[in-house]
């Protein structure tokens, strides 16, 4: 992959994020705090922009969203490569679930 390409990957991910976000916002605000894991004012801002201004964003180098999962425990669980295994796979999603959940204070 050449770097015109992922930078083209990059813009693309951005556009992607910033509809999904404002659709989610639009939708159920609360809900979309707590998906997206951002606060209030950026979801404020982020629903009020226009198209123009969605697409400014969009074409940035920077990769705009970011991954909430920033440990081996989480990783663990979502991925379900414990060392020891569960036969339960949605006790560990609903693990993973409530661990990210209680790092949303953080970002408040």
């Amino acid at each position: 992959m050449t770097n015109e390409q992922l930078l083209a990957e990059i813009r693309e991910a951005n556009l992607t994020y910033l509809m999904l976000a404002q659709n989610l916002i639009r939708q159920d605000k609360a809900e979309a705090v707590f998906r997206l894991g951002i606060n209030e004012d950026a979801a404020d801002i982020l629903a009020s922009l226009s198209a123009a201004q969605v697409l400014k964003l969009a074409s940035r180098n920077t990769l705009l969203c970011s991954f909430r999962v920033d440990d081996n425990l989480v990783w663990s669980l979502l991925t379900n490569h414990t060392q020891k295994k569960s036969d339960n796979e949605a006790v560990n999603t609903l693990h993973a679930n409530i661990l990210m959940a209680g790092r949303i204070s953080e970002v408040l």
